[in-house]
């Protein structure tokens, strides 16, 4: 089986500085890097909740190169440096962008660092 590599037509700076992939397609499965609230220029949103947005964006501009939606999504694991604190904010977030049931796996996990973000997402999806 072939490896694609995917590219957001927007493509950060982070993908080259740090050297790999947005999002890998293998067959009908798009394996997502992590996605953070990066600018362009790859620097982090400071406001956590325009992070969090900023992140979602970034990953729906990811999905949008492989010709997938967060219909397609079916396993998500997010990173958060201060779980308990920024939950609320985050689930307000993902609400709003998330479709309706069946809802996807979803497995949280608290990290002391995230080189200068503060949320991080990463999805597996099923390429339509």
């Amino acid at each position: 089986m072939t490896r694609e590599a995917i590219f957001p037509a927007r493509r950060h700076a982070l993908y080259d500085a740090h050297r790999y992939s947005a999002a890998i397609r293998s067959g009908d499965l798009l394996f997502v890097s992590g996605q953070v609230g990066s600018r362009e220029d790859g620097s982090a949103e400071p406001d956590f909740a325009a992070q969090v947005r900023l992140a979602f964006a970034n990953l729906a501009a990811v999905l949008e190169a492989a010709g997938c939606t967060f219909d397609d999504v079916v396993d998500v694991t997010t990173f958060h440096t201060d779980p308990e604190a920024q939950i609320e904010t985050v689930m307000a977030v993902r609400s709003a962008v998330i479709g309706a049931p069946p809802y996807p796996n979803w497995t949280a996990v608290g990290v002391q660092w995230l080189a200068g973000f503060d949320f991080e997402i990463k999805v597996i999806a099923r390429i339509p």
